[in-house]
């Protein structure tokens, strides 16, 4: 088999590599190695930081609804939610919370449905 040299390639990859690096400090976005590494590590955190964002946005949907609901003397979060599904209620807390947060005038007449 004849020797294939891997010139275009390996610039090729490289090119790429320190583009997306781009921006990063020090040798992170000049030297292959540690660009790559550092590539590596970001997305390992990029991962991760979508998973904890449907848990952060879940958090500010359930801190919202109590403070809604206290304002409306309508007891707790966790009481409210067990009469939301004891009542058959499809909404999730986003729509929930978005109701409590941009139209108080519906959030206030779902309660009075609910009871």
């Amino acid at each position: 088999m004849p020797r294939v040299k891997g010139g275009v390639t390996s610039l090729k990859r490289r090119r790429n590599v320190l583009k997306r690096a781009k921006g990063y400090r020090h040798g992170r976005s000049k030297k292959e190695r540690a660009a790559n590494e550092s590539l590596v590590h970001a997305g390992r955190n990029a991962f991760a930081g979508r998973r904890d964002k449907k848990n952060d946005f879940r958090q500010l949907w359930i801190v919202r609804l109590n403070a809604a609901l206290r304002e409306n003397d309508a007891g707790s979060y966790s009481t409210f939610i067990a009469r939301v599904k004891k009542a058959g209620v499809q909404l999730d807390r986003k729509v929930l919370s978005t109701l409590a947060k941009d139209h108080p005038e519906a959030f206030k007449r779902m309660l009075a449905k609910i009871g």
